[in-house]
């Protein structure tokens, strides 16, 4: 088995302002999680992960989050939300629940491919290129739904692979990359934590614990890797934490205030990640 891998998952504007605020703790805490041979982001974690792995400093990540200077305007109608609803959960088999909000992306107007890419751009900021260190971006084919995973080998930008992956089905179009059609890679497993199998040590960071669907939940996955052989660490909001981001991680009010509960969160916990991580 190979080293460490960190995993980092989606949770739209807020669940991201949270895992920002976790990494900047455990920064402070001595953790490195720079040391990492692996990142794997899925949507909002493909964001910060990429933006961690081109060396931006946590502590960065996480001011930007207070100042508002990463603030994203991603508006969710009922309607939206009624239509991911249904076409999520219209199936208990894992396959076709994916394939039915796939064709929901596909078929809902949501504006123009761009939007996503002027966001997700915006986002990236400075971070163009694709990192020297091992980065994976996971998105799930719209026209298959399987997941698939972009990295410097892909033959893709990382703005593309990153817009892939924060696609959100109903509310962003499907993106047109490499001559296919994704969406957010988070629409069946918010954290593809299966990625790192193969690695010793597995911190992962995980705002939101379990997909819309009938999809094996993020605990489900640490443990398989833990069946494996591997130490897994899985962190998910805490209850104050929970309080604070309340239930719709596209209210970017939320946001300023969702940061410093990971923060807090990561203190607490330091210790523990500090074992999995460096042991």
């Amino acid at each position: 088995m190979r080293g460490t891998a960190l995993v980092l998952g989606g949770g739209g504007p807020v669940g991201g302002a949270w895992l920002t605020g976790v990494l900047a703790g455990l920064t402070e805490a001595g953790i490195d999680l720079g040391s990492a041979d692996v990142v794997i982001g899925t949507s909002a974690g493909a964001v910060f992960g990429s933006r961690l792995r081109s060396g931006v400093p946590a502590a960065d990540l996480y001011e930007r989050q207070l100042s508002g200077a990463d603030a994203v305007r991603l508006p969710v109608t009922v309607r939206q939300t009624a239509s991911f609803l249904w076409a999520a959960l219209g199936s208990r088999d894992p396959q076709r629940s994916v394939e039915r909000l796939a064709r929901a992306a596909l078929r809902t107007r949501t504006g123009p491919e761009s939007d996503a890419f002027d966001a997700v751009g915006a986002l990236l900021g400075d971070v163009s290129d694709w990192p020297e260190r091992e980065l994976r971006i996971a998105a799930v084919d719209a026209q298959s739904g399987r997941t698939a995973v972009f990295d410097a080998h892909s033959g893709t930008t990382l703005l593309e692979a990153v817009a892939a992956s924060c696609a959100v089905p109903v509310v962003w179009p499907p993106v047109t990359v490499a001559g296919r059609r994704w969406m957010d890679g988070g629409s069946r497993s918010t954290a593809n934590l299966q990625l790192a199998r193969g690695y010793r040590r597995v911190l992962a960071v995980v705002p939101i614990p379990r997909a819309v669907g009938p999809h094996p939940s993020s605990s489900q996955q640490a443990a398989q890797l833990s069946d494996d052989g591997a130490r897994v660490l899985l962190l998910s909001p805490d209850r104050a934490a929970r309080r604070v981001m309340g239930r719709n991680m596209a209210d970017d009010t939320r946001r300023p205030a969702a940061a410093p509960s990971g923060r807090a969160q990561a203190g607490a916990l330091a210790s523990s990640v500090a074992d999995v991580w460096h042991g």
